[in-house]
């Protein structure tokens, strides 16, 4: 039997580092990172009922609330939580006009299936 000897491997940092010059990857990847500081931002209270769900028109995040009285709490709060958010959105090098909360956007762990 031949014996067969792989030595083309490719490191891992180049395969990053090839994905990352993918435009719409590379946007993907900074909106996760946003998403990833919202419990700071939000505090721990509103963290558990609340979650980034989407980004919209590249600037506005659509956050999923628990229940509409969330929605409303954060609604009210929405200019302080930009003010949070902003060192994390210019570190990112992205922009981040508005809030939108959406109770029906929602889906808790007893939902994923």
């Amino acid at each position: 039997m031949k014996k067969i000897l792989y030595t083309r491997f490719q490191n891992i940092d180049d395969i990053i580092a090839d994905l990352m010059k993918n435009a719409a990857i590379r946007k993907a990847v900074t909106r996760a990172n946003l998403c990833k500081f919202w419990s700071k931002v939000a505090g721990e209270k509103f963290a558990k009922s609340s979650k980034p769900y989407s980004m919209i028109k590249g600037s506005i995040m659509v956050i999923a609330c628990e229940t509409s009285v969330v929605a409303q709490e954060l609604m009210l709060r929405k200019t302080q939580l930009l003010v949070k958010f902003k060192p994390y959105v210019e570190s990112l090098n992205m922009r981040l006009t508005d809030l939108r909360f959406d109770a029906k956007k929602w889906q808790g762990e007893a939902d994923v299936k």
